[in-house]
């Protein structure tokens, strides 16, 4: 019985990787459950993709999309075109997407009109902010979904809010956290690393690429100018996101404690996490990691569709405003700062959780 596991961009692949071992560790038990992985190509780097595949042991995927670079609607039309041609070749039983990426939205809707069932991963979260492509996709989604995997209890309290059943959600946990706990042994510091003369605890990561944080190359400069001042002298270490290169390269000079590198593949961009003084970031998968780790995190967003990674976590909702980075920087310096625990099933069982419910719904014995 094929699974379609659906991966197109860099989120995508730390939520997929527990879920394909877990089906292999279940037909090494003579499980039925088979997965075809079928990646769109969204994101077709080696540095956005190929190292992550690599690093998290999944497999090459078996089929490749292709569908590369354009606009939301040339990309979103290009992946339906090309996964509705598999689909109609090679039907499977169920159409499994995690996230809120294009992809993820793109193959529910070919898989739907289809009438080829789908399960959503990271179902039900919701940021209210309907600026955000993301939130656009995670909304499409669920609303054609028949089984939602989820991450919080507030998540499901969204679904049920939208009508959906209870039969219908499956509370079961992280699967971001499945692969962080699973590689905790396995992160290496990048080389960079001592070339820069960094020391554990003495240095910030941020990561910025929010239309709203990086779209405007005045508003951009302001709030790099608050991160650098806001760091006391110590140096801020920035992986530059694709969208966020092009502003910077507009903006010119960044201040002198800023240090640009690339992005990092997983297990080094989780190591500079685990080992800094704390996290400034508008990303939302990264504030879930730096609770499990217990690193110090401050979003730049007005809201956030993990709201458990504030009310239990280590985060902090700052804001799009450079100036309000200040004081929360000053309490973290004063040792003010949360101490922060974890959410409920955020403990590495995730994906066998979810096998679990599949087997049950496409194979009940």
């Amino acid at each position: 019985m094929i699974v379609d596991i659906i991966a197109g961009a860099r989120p995508n692949f730390m939520k997929i990787a527990p879920i394909i071992h877990a089906i292999r560790a279940r037909t090494d038990q003579g499980g039925v459950l088979r997965f075809r992985l079928v990646h769109t190509g969204q994101h077709y780097d080696a540095r956005m993709s190929g190292d992550f595949f690599v690093q998290l042991g999944i497999p090459e995927p078996d089929v490749n999309l292709e569908v590369g670079s354009g606009s939301q609607a040339e990309q979103t039309a290009a992946i339906m075109v090309r996964y509705e041609e598999l689909l109609l070749n090679a039907p499977p039983a169920l159409c499994l997407v995690v996230g809120d990426v294009t992809s993820t939205m793109a193959c529910a809707i070919a898989a739907k009109k289809l009438c080829i069932p789908v399960a959503h991963v990271e179902a039900g979260i919701r940021s209210g902010d309907m600026t955000m492509p993301e939130e656009i996709n995670r909304m499409v989604t669920d609303s054609i979904t028949d089984w939602f995997f989820t991450t919080s209890e507030v998540a499901n309290a969204n679904l049920r809010i939208a009508g959906v059943g209870e039969d219908r959600i499956f509370f079961v946990g992280n699967t971001m956290i499945d692969t962080l706990l699973a590689n905790m042994d396995q992160l290496e510091k990048p080389d960079f690393f001592d070339a820069l003369d960094l020391a554990p605890r003495r240095y910030f990561v941020t990561t910025l690429h929010r239309p709203a944080n990086v779209d405007r190359g005045d508003g951009f400069s302001k709030m790099l100018a608050a991160i650098a001042d806001g760091a006391r002298g110590l140096p801020v270490l920035f992986p530059v996101h694709p969208r966020t290169a092009k502003t910077l390269r507009e903006i010119g000079d960044v201040p002198a404690n800023v240090h640009l590198v690339e992005p990092q593949p997983y297990l080094q961009f989780n190591w500079l996490v685990k080992n800094c003084l704390a996290v400034i970031t508008d990303s939302g998968g990264i504030t879930e990691e730096a609770t499990v780790m217990g690193v110090p995190c401050m979003t730049l967003r007005d809201s956030t569709e993990r709201p458990e990674t504030v009310d239990i976590g280590t985060n902090v909702l700052i804001g799009t405003d450079p100036q309000a980075l200040a004081p929360v920087l000053d309490a973290l310096f004063e040792g003010k700062w949360k101490a922060g625990g974890i959410p409920p099933l955020w403990d590495g069982q995730t994906a066998l959780r979810i096998v679990d419910a599949l087997e049950q719904l496409l194979a009940p014995q």
